[in-house]
């Protein structure tokens, strides 16, 4: 199995510089991340930091979120967020930067709460746009943007797989994109009562990226009840052929006890 760490929620006990290396003493090859930045903008020394860190512990950056806003604060993505267009635009070329240095090609695209202030048909018109932009911003490196539903964010439009893909359905009509993917995490899919099974079964081979927690609680694999291994297995009987990103909470001296066991199983 190939997963790689997602490291914004993962080995967080440690400075995110020193998580990269954290997971590759853990024995994985490949790293993923949140936005890493305060601003979708950072000087030129951070981003040879982030990137430094991640070349000198030997992984591979397989996944990067575009600015998603304040995180812990409740912000999820700037895609479809009236007034903050500019900022969202300006990110691109850094992520794509991001991306060309490193050989990282998929990007997470998170679309943004719903605005009082704004209807939606306005923010999905924006959502449209931003989209597109970034699809063409990252296709010169061989990109393709992700777009992920999400659970927990009240305001999140985007709660099932076909909330999504409506999107991204939308996006290829009308602008005739075709790298923008849906992000199938199956924790998000199972906790917004998604038929996850149903979802793998129609779009598996389409998928742009899959990632993982156990429910309840969002932990690591074994800790709940979601079958994530058939699940797995099955998208890749499918077509799946990507990675397989670990995004769940588990404290650092616990967090692959579970890789440990499936490996000595085998």
């Amino acid at each position: 199995m190939t997963y790689t760490v997602n490291c914004s929620i993962l080995l967080t006990e440690l400075p995110l510089l020193e998580r990269p290396a954290a997971a590759k003493a853990a024995g994985f090859d490949a790293v993923e991340f949140w936005w890493p930045f305060e601003t979708s903008v950072p000087a030129d020394s951070e981003i040879a930091k982030f990137e430094n860190a991640i070349t000198d512990a030997g992984v591979q950056l397989t996944g990067l979120n575009f600015n998603a806003g304040n995180m812990p604060g409740g912000d999820r993505g700037l895609v479809s967020w009236k007034g903050r267009c500019s900022e969202f635009k300006d990110n691109i070329d850094v992520v794509a930067g991001i991306g060309e240095r490193l050989g990282c090609t998929a990007f997470n695209a998170l679309y943004g709460n719903r605005q009082d202030e704004f209807t939606p048909e306005e923010q999905d018109e924006l959502a449209v746009r931003n989209l597109v932009a970034a699809a063409e911003g990252v296709a010169r490196i061989g990109g393709t943007v992700l777009l992920e539903p999400v659970s927990g964010a009240p305001r999140y439009p985007l709660l099932t797989a076909d909330d999504a893909l409506r999107v991204i359905a939308r996006v290829k009509a009308e602008a005739g994109v075709g790298n923008i993917k849906l992000l199938a995490d199956f924790y998000h899919l199972a906790v917004n009562g998604d038929d996850v099974e149903s979802v793998i079964e129609n779009h598996a081979k389409d998928f742009g990226h899959i990632q993982i927690a156990d429910n309840p609680g969002r932990g690591a694999p074994g800790t709940g009840t979601l079958p994530l291994g058939e699940w797995i297995a099955r998208s890749r009987e499918l077509g799946y052929d990507g990675y397989i990103g670990l995004e769940y909470k588990e404290p650092q001296e616990t967090a692959f006890s579970w890789a440990i066991r499936e490996h000595a199983a085998k």
